[in-house]
């Protein structure tokens, strides 16, 4: 099994927000990565990124440890179970979500958009729903692994001043949920790069590949260099980053 030679993993409210609603966690244990990005505001959209990872990391280390349990929102010969258990945890942690916004005012529902990734052996399994993005970085080559479900495209936001970043799909969001879910069998010197729209809104994949490749600035120092940059051209988000090296 390829073996995980290091990581970088950071969130920060960003230069303009004084909450924070994005979320990182690294479970080297269970080998489970997990960006979120709240929405909801102040006290709601903080509070349901919480409660999302929370539940998605209980639901995802019960299942994915027992191959004989039984999955209750989704199955499929496709995915490892690795797979299907992130599948079925983000289907638990939306069904709770949803369950408690159906009883509040409009104003006072939150939610999340949520990008985890599962190791298992030498795949890795992406889940995703809503604005986050992940990048996958091979021999000097950075292609996308999950574009973000949102409503303007990438190439769009870059370009222009409007804020097109809004989820289409999320934990909590909406009755349907929309995943997208790749596997990718990793290779040693693999740069997995996950980002929230607070920095991929604000940076192209080429500039976030000459930015991770440069030699002189410190591997825990590059995610603080992407906020820099997004941070120069106007970002007004939270921002969150996790960087994986095989």
């Amino acid at each position: 099994m390829i073996k995980l030679k290091s990581y970088a993993a950071q969130t920060h409210q960003g230069p303009h927000l004084s909450v924070n609603e994005d979320d990182i966690d690294i479970d080297l244990s269970n080998k489970l990565y997990l960006l979120l990005d709240g929405f909801g505001g102040a006290g709601i959209g903080d509070k349901a990124t919480k409660e999302s990872k929370e539940t998605i990391k209980t639901f995802y280390t019960r299942i994915s440890s027992d191959p004989d349990s039984t999955l209750p929102f989704f199955y499929s010969y496709k995915y490892l179970i690795e797979g299907n258990a992130l599948i079925n945890a983000f289907h638990c942690s939306h069904s709770k979500i949803l369950k408690t916004n159906s009883s509040l005012e409009m104003s006072q529902r939150g939610g999340c958009s949520v990008l985890g990734v599962a190791q298992s052996e030498n795949v890795l399994s992406f889940v995703s729903t809503g604005n986050c993005v992940a990048y996958l970085l091979r021999n000097g080559s950075i292609a996308t692994v999950c574009v973000p479900d949102i409503l303007g495209s990438m190439q769009e936001i870059a370009t222009s001043n409007t804020f097109q970043s809004f989820p289409l799909s999320g934990i909590g969001l909406f009755p349907d949920l929309y995943l997208t879910t790749k596997e990718v069998k990793v290779q040693s010197g693999d740069l997995i790069i996950l980002m929230t729209d607070g920095i991929y809104c604000r940076t192209s994949p080429k500039e976030v590949r000459a930015l991770v490749e440069q030699n002189d600035i410190p591997f825990n120092k590059k995610i603080s260099e992407l906020f820099n940059i997004a941070n120069t051209r106007g970002n007004l988000d939270n921002q969150s980053a996790i960087l994986l090296k095989y």
